[in-house]
């Protein structure tokens, strides 16, 4: 996928830990775990949808709390507004993904459907907001963002490779989207308290 390799030479490019890198490097994994749903079945395709789901749901959290606060400033009302709204459809579409069979044939039309979607979404941001971020923003202020961000990060789970024997994957869970939202928010608030 042309756009996951893209966006992780872009951050490669940026100041560890710059905001703009952390979020250049999340929407590479989310491609990247679109590409994997899609092309898994059975139990994997669950995982792969699951870590994809977390990690959604934790990133456009994180940007409502974190990017589009000073989006709002560098590009303006309209700009962040825009990304704030397709945000909430995202998660409205990730809720009904959520409560399909991942076997079925409906979950992948929906699935395409929304990776169009998110996809799109990422490339406005890319285009639109990271550019007047950098801008508007000192090496500081972005790095106390990207500070944020990591913080929010840790809530997503990634998938672990079971390392002992009997340690299954079955132990590992996502948990509803609801309640990951709720965690993004308290890291989040958590990280900007100790700023």
């Amino acid at each position: 996928m042309s756009g996951a390799k893209s966006d992780r030479e872009q951050a490669a490019r940026l100041p560890e830990g710059d905001v703009v890198a952390v979020l250049l490097a999340q929407h590479a994994r989310i491609r990247e775990l679109f590409a994997d749903v899609k092309a898994a079945e059975g139990e994997h395709k669950k995982q792969a949808f699951d870590e994809l789901r977390a990690l959604l749901a934790v990133h456009e959290t994180a940007e409502e709390m974190v990017v589009r606060p000073v989006a709002r400033d560098t590009a303006g009302k309209k700009e962040a507004d825009a990304r704030n709204a397709e945000e909430a459809e995202a998660n409205k579409v990730l809720a009904r993904l959520e409560k399909m069979d991942v076997g079925s044939p409906e979950f992948d039309a929906q699935l395409l459907e929304f990776e169009k979607a998110v996809v799109e979404h990422a490339e406005h941001e890319e285009r639109e907001e990271f550019p007047t971020l950098r801008a508007g923003r000192d090496e500081a202020q972005l790095k106390r963002m990207g500070t944020m961000l990591r913080a929010a990060e840790k809530v997503a789970p990634t998938h672990p490779h079971p390392v002992a024997a009997g340690s299954t994957a079955a132990q590992w869970s996502v948990g509803p989207i609801a309640s990951l939202v709720d965690r993004t928010k308290d890291a989040i608030k958590g990280a900007m308290a100790h700023h």
